[in-house]
């Protein structure tokens, strides 16, 4: 059958960040193709109108949604899924409510709370919770753009204050892609772990811990941009991922599939997911953001994770497809 597989338009002169979405489309497609689908790919932008014209002719029987962004920006993102349900297609992965829920961290970080699910302090330049009290390491970063979009080790602030951070938020609007936020820094082992839907409901995949080796004394341990992208960096070969763990950390890996399922239900997410964690010194789990259409390139952590349980690019879009609210015939 006839699959579109989205995603957004990528400028000739667009960062690694925004070009992995290529990388996606052409693996996603060739698993498409594998299963007996017959995929094309439609690269949106905001002609809307384009949009509609490259889904009626030939009007696909589904549509598998990669889009991140628009024009650059990661605070339309919802936009593809929102007009996939004007006209009446249906797609993988979350749907428009909880995309919007999950990409915006400000949303996300007042529904976790609603929840009583873990997350760090926080606070924008106009919203400060009562009796909170800035001490200790903060940073600021992008409360709409993912891929660690303007997030490095200098966006922690290693004796912070409200004024400064107050200042510092001011400063980096067009840095961090408009709107952004304070967050208490976690300083201690990263974990990310992957939801995937199956007969049973959603199932959580390995997690992964992201490793800062070699780091020096007092190097800021955050798996920022330089991290993901850029790959002569000492922070790029520094930060592997590793799904192997001592018997001793049974009880914590058990606590973030129960943190992450939870997120799964209380999002309403579908198809597929990723929850990022960060570990206290006293081993407490805090969630610092909800994925709701995590990478699915080949060298990324959700395809690492699904191989890691045995499963293919084929078993894996399977189970995704399988999700979707209206299965195709």
């Amino acid at each position: 059958m006839k699959v579109a597989v989205i995603h957004g338009r990528v400028a000739g002169d667009a960062g690694r960040d925004e070009q992995d979405v290529l990388a996606q489309a052409d693996f996603v497609s060739q698993g498409l193709a594998e299963m007996g689908h017959d995929p094309f790919t439609v690269a949106v932008s905001l002609d809307l109108e384009e949009m509609v014209e490259q889904l009626s002719s030939p009007r696909p029987a589904f549509a598998f949604n990669l889009a991140e962004s628009l024009w650059g920006r990661g605070s339309l993102i919802h936009v593809v899924p929102s007009f996939l349900d004007a006209l009446g297609i249906p797609y993988t992965g979350s749907g428009t409510e909880a995309m919007i829920l999950t990409s915006n961290k400000i949303l996300a970080k007042r529904w976790l709370e609603a929840a009583g699910l873990p997350t760090p302090q926080w606070f924008t330049r106009s919203h400060w919770p009562q009796g909170l009290v800035v001490s200790g390491p903060w940073l600021v970063k992008s409360a709409w753009e993912h891929a660690s979009i303007g997030l490095d080790e200098d966006s922690v602030i290693p004796a912070a204050d409200r004024e400064g951070l107050l200042q510092r938020i001011a400063e980096s609007g067009n840095k961090l892609g408009g709107e952004s936020l304070a967050e208490a820094f976690i300083d201690g082992r990263e974990f990310n772990l992957s939801l995937l839907a199956g007969d049973r409901g959603p199932e959580p995949l390995p997690p992964a811990e992201i490793r800062f080796d070699a780091y020096p004394e007092g190097k800021v341990r955050v798996v920022g941009y330089r991290a993901k992208w850029e790959e002569d960096s000492f922070e790029f070969h520094h930060t592997p991922r590793s799904f192997d763990f001592p018997e001793a950390d049974a009880p914590l890996l058990a606590r973030l599939g129960e943190l992450s399922m939870r997120c799964w239900e209380h999002f309403n997410l579908r198809g597929y997911a990723r929850i990022d964690f960060r570990i206290d010194r006293d081993g407490n789990p805090w969630i610092l953001e909800v994925n709701a259409n995590p990478c699915l390139s080949p060298d990324a952590g959700f395809y690492a994770a699904a191989l890691r349980a045995g499963l293919g690019i084929r078993e894996l879009l399977t189970r995704i497809i399988g999700d979707i609210p209206e299965r195709p015939a």
